[in-house]
């Protein structure tokens, strides 16, 4: 089962948690008030494990230019847990970048376990969601808190959303990448991300990069879209060890992550980097697309 709140976090060792959480816990902090510069790509792998065993992987494709952008991902299970529950997933974004922030125009995200198809569309305008599916529908609930039109303005899809651009001239791998609060719709639920800086890190790749990495601490506030008296949400939002370890674009001041770890009852859960190559892109062949 799918233990922490919709498509943004699981803790349990299931087929969302490497499927379709892969993509989305690396989905966690952008400041609106930053600004990203020049242009870039990373190819990256990923692996998932909980308590130290191996149950997912994924790959992920970010692409920045001047007035574009776009990002994709995939995930499965892996192991053991491929026996017992098949997950699949994959989720692609793409949009432009105005005044140096980045606006997604499109999201999809489709999750595929033995049991079932999980599928999210949204398109946007100006930053607000424009119009959504999600498929299947939610399902009646008393005590759900609902989701108003005002809670799908000024949002970021969950994709967006791993976009860290950082202001100014000098190094962006700096307790300033921290320190933000980003607000994300992801077609059925509302939350606010806040981060904080706990400390500088250095981490080596399996291919790829190595050097130093900005540590967050990352806190969680649900908004709308949510039963209060569950208690994954309750867990989540009282979590204060959770913490993602971003690390640059090559050719841009943009932060991504290349670690995730929290806590969970059965162990912790963590979303780790083994191949994280990323290289900077020539202006005139800077050229974005989502195939």
């Amino acid at each position: 089962m799918s233990f922490l709140p919709s498509r943004l976090i699981c803790t349990a060792p299931c087929a969302a948690f490497a499927a379709g959480c892969f993509i989305t816990i690396i989905a966690l902090m952008v400041d609106t008030g930053h600004v990203a510069a020049a242009q870039g790509r990373l190819e990256a792998e990923y692996t998932a494990t909980l308590a130290g065993i191996p149950i997912g992987r994924g790959n992920w494709v970010i692409e920045i230019s001047e007035d574009q952008f776009s990002a994709s991902a995939s995930g499965g299970t892996t192991g053991l847990l491929r026996f017992f529950s098949y997950g699949h997933g994959v989720s692609k974004v793409q949009g432009t970048v105005a005044s140096g922030q980045p606006l997604p125009t499109s999201y999809v995200s489709t999750i595929t376990n033995r049991d079932r198809v999980d599928d999210v569309r949204m398109s946007f305008a100006g930053g607000s969601v424009k119009d959504f599916t999600v498929d299947p529908p939610i399902g009646p609930s008393n005590d759900r808190i609902p989701v108003t039109d005002g809670d799908r303005h000024n949002v970021l899809d969950p994709m967006t959303s791993t976009l860290d651009p950082v202001n100014g001239t000098g190094d962006p791998l700096s307790p300033q990448a921290c320190g933000r609060k980003v607000s994300v719709f992801d077609g059925r639920m509302r939350f606010d991300l806040r981060s904080e800086f706990k400390r500088m890190e250095v981490v080596k790749a399996e291919k790829g990069y190595q050097g130093p990495v900005v540590v967050c601490a990352i806190y969680f506030t649900p908004i709308s879209g949510y039963v209060p008296n569950r208690y994954a949400i309750k867990y989540l939002a009282q979590l204060r060890d959770a913490e993602v370890w971003l690390a640059p674009i090559t050719g841009t001041r943009v932060l991504v992550p290349f670690r995730f770890s929290l806590p969970t009852p059965v162990g912790t859960g963590v979303v780790q980097a083994t191949h994280f190559i990323t290289a900077a892109k020539p202006r005139a062949a800077a050229n974005v697309k989502i195939q």
